[in-house]
C-alpha cells in the first residue's frame, strides 16, 4: 500500500471518529434539549416534514443553513473518500447504500442511546450529501486524468 493510499484511509478513519463524535457525543443544536427539555428521546418519520418547517419556519436564515445544509456537508467526505479508497464502489448505487445505512444507523443509535431527535429527513438531507460527495469526487477523477503531467 502506497503512501497516497495509507493517508487516504487514514483520512477516512479520522473522518468516521468525528461524525461519529458530532453525531452522538457533541452537544444537539437541534430541536432536542434533552431530558428536560420538549425534545428529548423523539423521532419524525413523515419525509420533508422538519425540512418543510425548518425552511419555512425558522426565523433567520441561520437555522437552515446550519441545520439542512449541515446535514448535506456532514456526508460530503464519505461520498468522496469511499470511491477514492475503494475502485469497487465507485457507482452512485453503492455510494448511496453506503450514505443511506451510515445515516440510518446514526438516526437509530441517536434515538436508542442519546436524548435526540431521530429524523428520517436527515437520513435524505445526509444520503444526497454522500452523493454530491461522490459527484465531487467524479469530477476531480475525470479532470486528473485529463491533466497533462510535464516532466523537466
Amino acid at each position: 500500500m502506497g503512501h497516497r493510499q495509507l493517508f487516504r484511509r487514514a483520512l477516512f478513519v479520522t473522518y468516521l471518529i468525528a461524525l461519529f463524535y458530532v453525531t452522538l457525543l457533541a452537544w444537539n443544536y437541534g430541536a432536542s434539549l434533552g431530558p428536560v427539555g420538549p425534545g428529548g428521546r423523539n423521532y419524525n418519520l413523515i419525509p420533508f416534514r422538519s425540512i418543510y418547517r425548518i425552511a419555512v419556519f425558522s426565523p433567520t436564515i441561520n437555522d437552515p443553513i446550519r441545520i439542512l445544509l449541515g446535514n448535506v456537508v456532514l456526508f460530503m467526505p464519505l461520498g468522496f473518500l469511499i470511491p477514492s479508497i475503494w475502485v469497487k464502489l465507485r457507482r452512485v448505487a453503492y455510494i448511496m447504500a453506503v450514505g443511506f445505512s451510515l445515516s440510518f444507523l446514526i438516526e437509530m443509535s441517536q434515538f436508542l442511546f442519546t436524548q435526540r431527535v431521530a429524523n428520517v429527513d436527515d437520513v435524505i438531507l445526509n444520503t444526497l450529501g454522500a452523493v454530491i460527495g461522490y459527484m465531487l469526487f467524479s469530477i476531480c477523477f475525470w479532470a486528473k486524468k485529463r491533466i497533462v503531467y510535464i516532466r523537466t
